[in-house]
C-alpha cells in the first residue's frame, strides 16, 4: 500500500477520499518563529509601528490562515473549524517571536495544515507590518508539535 495518501496506483495526485471516515474531535498545535533585529523587537514590543498594532493584526492574519488553507494548499479539504486559537511569545534573548497555533474540529480528517498555515501566515504578517526597519528578518522552526484524533491517533512531537 501507498503510503502516500494523495497518490492513486498509477502515481497521480487526487484528493483522499474521506468520505467514510468516522466524524471525530480533531486537534493540532504547531509553532514557529520569526527573528529580528534587537530595534524591531522593541517596535513590535512597543507598539510603535506605523502600521498598527502588529502582533494584533498577526492574530487576525493567522486566524484567517487557518480558515483559508484549503484555497491555498490544492489537495487540502475545506473544513469547518470549531476553535483556532493563536498565542505570541515574546523573546527578549533571542529577539524572536514565537507563534503557536492550535486549531480544532468535528470532522472526517485532521487539521495539520490548517495549524501549520496559521503560523506561517501570522509570521509572514509580522515580517510585512516591520519589513521597512529590518528586512534581514529569519523565520524558521515552523512544525506541527501535536495532533490529536482519527485512525491514525495522536502524534506529540518528540515522542516515539
Amino acid at each position: 500500500m501507498n503510503p502516500l495518501t494523495h497518490f492513486d496506483a498509477a502515481g497521480e495526485a487526487h484528493m483522499v477520499d474521506v468520505g467514510d471516515k468516522p466524524v471525530t474531535h480533531r486537534l493540532a498545535v504547531a509553532t514557529g518563529r520569526i527573528r529580528m533585529s534587537p530595534l524591531t523587537l522593541d517596535l513590535v514590543r512597543a507598539g510603535t509601528t506605523r502600521k498598527g498594532d502588529v502582533l494584533g493584526v498577526a492574530r487576525i492574519a493567522a486566524i484567517q490562515g487557518a480558515k483559508r488553507a484549503s484555497e491555498l494548499i490544492p489537495l487540502c479539504h475545506p473544513l469547518p473549524l470549531t476553535r483556532v486559537a493563536v498565542e505570541f511569545a515574546i523573546d527578549g534573548e533571542t529577539s524572536s517571536i514565537e507563534c503557536t497555533a492550535r486549531v480544532e474540529t468535528r470532522g472526517q480528517t485532521g487539521v495539520e495544515m490548517e495549524a501549520l498555515t496559521a503560523v506561517q501566515v501570522g509570521l509572514l504578517t509580522i515580517y510585512d507590518m516591520v519589513k521597512s526597519a529590518d528586512r534581514g528578518m529569519v523565520i524558521e522552526g515552523v512544525r506541527l508539535l501535536e495532533k490529536h484524533g482519527g485512525k491514525s491517533g495522536s502524534y506529540v512531537a518528540g515522542e516515539p
